[in-house]
């Protein structure tokens, strides 16, 4: 079973030629405008075999001189794949470590000792315990440390790692705002070993790759001039959800506002990132801005939508000379002229709008995104949370509903650790006073219920995890939303489908990884309504990961369905969806449903329906708008730039892109 197929999803088709050159040559004119040395690899497979290898031959070589090798981890979720595959050639080629001294690079604190939620924690879980590295040789930071001794205690960590020689490697990941370590933005390079403040940005992604809601405010990080005088360092990167912060560290101008960028000035600093994470950098974005390009459809749009953002001019406005002076003068030989190239690609964009998500009926379907036939369409709309359904295609969901389909929507998760307490108290004063107005005081559970959350509410500290009744309460208040805002959508609740997958049920943000039982879940659903249209969460940025698990048992199934040869499957295709986190861009849309202000203000309606994910949502991320707010103004947003480029003026637009199974 393939329960990982989400991160083989590749909007565009490189060309190997753009990340694997064929000579220094050529590989100098494709990175022109890449201050780091930058690898890429095809998946993260192959980037952590790669350097792992790298890792093993300097460790037996080391050990052929019998030398120590001074290794700086961090933790996080790119590094992950890494340790495993250490620990693999460890157990499975005997792959000794006995010469390995490790420094933990960075640690949180206060914390006691024996915290689970520690960095050295996570080291000790993923790698250490897992292989021979002797324990007089695993340095850590002291995360009980007074606030009194930090300076000292932090000058002597530092001369312990220059009494070893100093790094030999340093092996860490990039935050989102290009931290490495614990060095936030506002870092000076020739910082050392020290206490900082943790930002609200940091502290929310470590919460999520320690897989703890509660985390200090303070680490203990080595510095800047710790770091850069490794001598060699691999910073690792891998999804999409890395790439504007690479491109930004890789690309862009050393700045104290990224620390990332510092590794510009390291004769020995490795960026080693997937095509995902590498999607941004010019000479897998831009192509044309480097080298020839092996010209195909969604490159040529993709060069013509930013050749139009560049100019500020609509596609069929666009010259010869603009195309010379740009770079794409290719095209014109290829096109004979800039009208062709205009025409074909505004028919292009034009043919990816549609009022008609599920297919018009009795029309000629040449040019449409969507099939006329057969309709009615059955449709499952699969949503990770009980919310991304409305928040991402809500008005694509009403229009499909208004147009005769069968719509059904599968909330994959409870979503109940998105409800805050003040939600849970709400209800139980309903409950409780239901009671005493109707049950005549005799419904002793409501009673005995009442006082026992009560009682947990009031005592609970900081990182305690609700009891297992109090989740059920809360999935049962995002059970009622997602109710209410189907029937507002005129969807018949036995079409609402509540599948509470349960890899979600951990109580914590730290998820359990997908199984078996997560993917015959949603397969019993698939056989049962033999879908014509499935519409799943494509935007895999997410930053809390579900998203991705969600979009996985889905695929997972289909290919079980693939595999069987399920005939409903040859009828079926799949379009996937982005809401709250990300959007689409222009060249990768195939499909743009428009919608009327009026259908604009009925999606914020049903989003609405969501009460308990408004302004108490617990997980709004770093985006301070709130997540109606965020889907409008995503919307507006695709509709504007279609109007830039020449087209029609809606007020707003959803857009999807299909995967195929």
């Amino acid at each position: 079973m393939k329960t990982n197929l989400s991160s083989s999803i590749t909007l565009n088709r490189v060309s190997t030629k753009y990340y694997r050159p064929a000579n220094p040559i050529v590989q100098s004119e494709l990175t022109r405008f890449e201050k780091i040395p930058t690898r890429i690899f095809e998946t993260i497979d192959e980037g952590v075999g790669q350097i792992a290898n790298e890792i093993v031959q300097l460790i037996q070589q080391r050990q052929r001189e019998s030398r120590f090798v001074v290794l700086g981890l961090g933790t996080g979720n790119s590094l992950r794949p890494l340790y495993a595959e250490l620990v693999r050639k460890h157990k499975e080629s005997g792959l000794s470590f006995h010469n390995v001294v490790v420094f933990n690079i960075y640690e949180y604190c206060p914390l006691p000792k024996d915290a689970t939620n520690s960095s050295f924690a996570q080291l000790n879980e993923l790698f250490f315990s897992q292989v021979n590295i002797a324990p007089q040789n695993i340095f850590t930071i002291d995360t009980s440390i007074t606030q009194d001794s930090v300076q000292e205690y932090c000058r002597m960590y530092d001369q312990r790692i220059q009494s070893f020689g100093g790094l030999d490697v340093v092996m860490m990941g990039i935050g989102r705002e290009g931290n490495i370590a614990m060095n936030e933005p506002g870092s000076l390079m020739e910082s050392v070993t020290r206490m900082i403040l943790i930002n609200a940005t940091s502290k929310a992604e470590a919460s999520h790759n320690m897989g703890s809601e509660h985390l200090p405010t303070c680490a203990i990080t080595l510095g800047l001039r710790n770091i850069l005088s490794a001598k060699k360092i691999y910073l690792l990167a891998w999804g999409e959800d890395k790439a504007d912060i690479i491109t930004k560290a890789v690309e862009e101008k050393l700045t104290r506002a990224l620390p990332a960028s510092y590794l510009q000035t390291h004769t020995d600093a490795n960026v080693c990132v997937d095509l995902s994470a590498a999607s941004h950098l010019t000479r897998i974005q831009r192509p044309w801005l480097v080298t020839e390009c092996e010209w195909n459809d969604k490159l040529i749009r993709s060069a013509i939508v930013w050749l139009c953002q560049r100019l500020n001019k609509p596609v069929l406005k666009l010259t010869n000379k603009d195309y010379n002076e740009n770079g794409l003068g290719e095209l014109l030989a290829l096109y004979g002229s800039a009208y062709n190239v205009n025409i074909q690609i505004f028919n292009d964009l034009q043919h990816t709008i549609t009022g008609w998500p599920g297919g018009k009926p009795n029309a000629d379907d040449t040019c449409r995104p969507e099939r006329s036939t057969p309709f009615p369409k059955r449709v499952i709309v699969f949503s990770p949370h009980p919310d991304d359904d409305v928040i991402s295609m809500g008005g694509t969901i009403r229009r499909l509903v208004q147009q005769g389909h069968e719509v059904h929507v599968a909330y994959e998760t409870s979503g109940n650790i998105a409800v805050g307490d003040e939600e849970v108290v709400r209800f139980m004063h309903f409950m409780n006073g239901f009671n005493n107005l109707f049950g005549e005081g005799k419904l002793q559970v409501v009673t005995e219920k009442h006082a026992a959350f009560k009682s947990f509410l009031d005592g609970k500290k900081e990182g305690d995890i609700d009891t297992r009744d109090i989740l059920s309460v809360k999935g049962l208040i995002r059970r009622g939303e997602a109710r209410t805002a189907c029937t507002f959508n005129n969807i018949p609740l036995e079409r609402c489908h509540f599948l509470d997958l349960p890899f979600y049920e951990t109580g914590r943000i730290d998820k359990n990884p997908i199984s078996e039982v997560d993917v015959n879940i949603v397969l019993d659903l698939l056989r049962e309504i033999q879908p014509h249209q499935i519409y799943v969460a494509g935007d895999l940025a997410d930053p809390h990961g579900t998203h991705r698990v969600c979009t996985d048992a889905v695929l997972a199934a289909l290919d079980i369905e693939k595999e069987a040869g399920a005939e409903w499957l040859t009828d079926c295709r799949v379009w996937m969806y982005r809401g709250a986190w990300a959007e689409w861009e222009i060249e990768n849309i195939e499909m743009a449903v428009p919608l009327s202000p009026e259908e604009l203000r009925a999606k914020r309606n049903a989003i609405l329906k969501h009460q308990s994910q408004m302004e108490s949502a617990p997980f709004l991320g770093n985006d301070e708008r709130l997540f109606w707010q965020r889907s409008e103004d995503r919307n507006h947003a695709t509709a504007a730039i279609y109007h830039n480029l020449g087209l029609a003026c809606y007020e707003a637009m959803e857009a999807f892109v299909q995967y195929h199974p």
